[in-house]
């Protein structure tokens, strides 16, 4: 039932962010509209609630990771995840698969498609009965051969207005970029001169959220995709979002206001549903979309994956310790959502204030020596700057400077994992490094896209060869992560909001502890960062602790620890 309170709610929020452009009479238009799209609903559905536990994992994939020749790859995926991974995954992200001119699917033609070759609607909604299905909202901007851009052109609904446009009056100089195009693209239209604005490139044209229309059309969209059993929401590319002239046009406070309303609204619907902002930016700038409790549900721990990765390369964790020390502890509702890789590639951005210039530059020439490319981003007097390390895991930790040969590649990988996995908040796991997939290189030879060396598709009858063969390289990987997700759905302490606390033990050692909600169990995860053998005392209050991941294995109050190169141990007091 939507109370007084509630509408009061909704209404605060658009006029925090419409108030200077539009009339009262405006304002209620659209606040009328958005209650109506809640109670239509709302009336159609019961309610459902689900909660995140520590049996909440995620697997990152396209919808044609894995194919079949004249099969469509949902379906493919599907059959495939049932076999392989749905005893370690609850959760399944569906990279964007809606018709798209390019960048993997993030120029989007049509959120209400799913593209023809990958499945339909049906498909995604068969999936969520089992799991439940991620998907991305591209909310920053839209394809320039898309149905909007076209009818935008026309001066057609929908699309009328729907693109963010500028006249020569507007300041860039301080806009802060994730790319290094062009950013405006001046046209002649409607009898007049005016520049396109394209944060990502020249066919993703960024979309104009001062109409209130293109709000209302992406609060549609969310509603679409639950009927089709999606139940979390990324939010791609969120802050760049707004832009004000003379700012920096990122982060700024009509976005976070953006995400707080379609918070609200996600919380008056029937069927529960979770946000997830998309920010591969600097650590402060990215916590800060957590807003008071009151904006995204999760945000991705963007500087995990470059320090974690750091660490092992230089068998130091001074950087990574440091950071997990200060890393707030999130509170109910509000998640951490861990990777250590995606469909891009190392963000590099989130390393700011944390690496110092010497150490990102040893890191970047590490990171080219195992077959990175890199991805830029122009900032002020047309200074190129590293925004991401294109290269999959498998490849950026293969080899290091202490282990040239890469004696070590699997355990330094098998660890990595484990220290992801057991981290605060929810793992996710890109579906290629379950395999240890190397940079696919023919495919960026075809393309020149440096991104692609990170988007392999498997041919189902390969890997399914593959991962019957206990001798592959993806069998072996595949059952080392699996049995790491295994033994962490069994355990309390590994809930997504079980405290973390920081354990330091030098710069060879990685160490935090978790408790579990309860307090009945605590898990003390310790890896060694080094290619040496390393002993260790530790302080337990109980006589004895179970190593996890070899139960055979018991360690006594006194007993001092030995860990192998790269070891990791979970060591549990119940």
């Amino acid at each position: 039932m939507l109370t007084q309170k509630d509408q009061k709610t909704i209404r605060s929020k658009l006029d925090k962010i419409y108030k200077i452009f539009l009339s009262k009479k405006d304002i209620d238009y659209f606040e009328k509209e958005i209650v109506q799209i809640i109670r239509q609903f709302n009336k159609k559905n019961p309610k459902k609630k689900k909660s995140i536990s520590e049996k909440t994992t995620l697997v990152i994939c396209y919808g044609d990771s894995v194919y079949s020749e004249k099969k469509k790859s949902i379906r493919v995926f599907q059959n495939f995840f049932q076999k392989k991974l749905k005893n370690y995954f609850n959760t399944i992200h569906f990279l964007p698969f809606y018709p798209s001119s390019s960048d993997s699917g993030f120029a989007v033609k049509d959120h209400y498609k799913v593209e023809n070759k990958l499945g339909n609607w049906s498909d995604i909604k068969n999936i969520s009965k089992s799991s439940n299905v991620m998907a991305d909202m591209v909310i920053n901007h839209s394809s320039a051969r898309g149905v909007w851009f076209r009818n935008f052109l026309k001066k057609k609904e929908p699309g009328k207005d729907y693109f963010f446009t500028v006249d020569t009056k507007f300041k860039i100089s301080k806009v802060v970029r994730p790319r290094d195009h062009k950013l405006l693209k001046k046209i002649k239209i409607f009898k007049k001169s005016d520049y396109l604005w394209r944060t990502f490139s020249p066919d993703q044209i960024d979309l104009n959220f001062r109409n209130p229309s293109v709000l209302i059309q992406f609060i549609k969209i969310m509603i679409h995709l639950i009927n089709n059993g999606v139940t979390i929401f990324r939010l791609d590319a969120i802050a760049y979002l707004w832009k004000e002239s003379g700012t920096k046009c990122i982060n700024l406070k009509q976005t976070h206001e953006i995400i707080k309303l379609l918070r609200n609204i996600i919380n008056l619907l029937n069927v529960q549903t979770t946000i997830i902002t998309e920010t591969n930016l600097p650590e402060k700038e990215n916590l800060s979309y957590f807003g008071k409790n009151d904006e995204a549900n999760w945000i991705y721990n963007f500087s995990l994956p470059p320090l974690l990765i750091h660490a092992f390369l230089f068998e130091n964790s001074l950087f990574l310790n440091k950071w997990s020390k200060n890393l707030p502890n999130t509170k109910n509702e509000n998640c951490y959502l861990n990777f250590i890789a995606s469909h891009d590639g190392i963000g590099i951005r989130p390393t700011e204030g944390l690496l110092n210039k010497e150490t990102l530059n040893s890191f970047l020439k590490r990171l080219k020596k195992n077959g990175s490319k890199f991805s830029y981003r122009k900032v002020h007097n047309k200074i190129k700057k590293v925004y991401e390390a294109n290269i999959t895991v498998f490849d950026a930790l293969k080899k290091s400077d202490f282990d040239r040969k890469g004696e070590f590649h699997l355990e330094r990988y098998v660890s990595a994992h484990a220290i992801m996995i057991a981290f605060e908040g929810i793992p996710a796991i890109y579906f290629n490094s379950m395999f240890g997939t190397s940079n696919d290189e023919a495919k960026f030879i075809i393309t020149g896209n440096n991104r692609d060396v990170n988007r392999y598709r498997w041919n189902l009858k390969n890997i399914m060869k593959k991962l019957n063969d206990s001798k592959t390289k993806q069998s072996i990987f595949y059952k080392k992560i699996s049995h790491l997700l295994n033994i962490r759905r069994k355990h309390k302490a590994f809930h997504p909001n079980a405290l973390r606390l920081n354990l330091n033990f030098g710069p060879k050692i990685y160490a935090f502890k978790r408790v579990s909600k309860d307090k009945k169990q605590t898990i003390i995860c310790i890896t060694n960062m080094s290619s040496q053998i390393k002993k260790i005392k530790i302080k337990m209050n109980k006589q004895i602790m179970k190593n996890l991941l070899n139960p055979k294995i018991e360690i006594e109050k006194k007993q001092m620890l030995i860990l192998n190169p790269f070891e990791t141990l979970w060591l549990s007091n119940v």
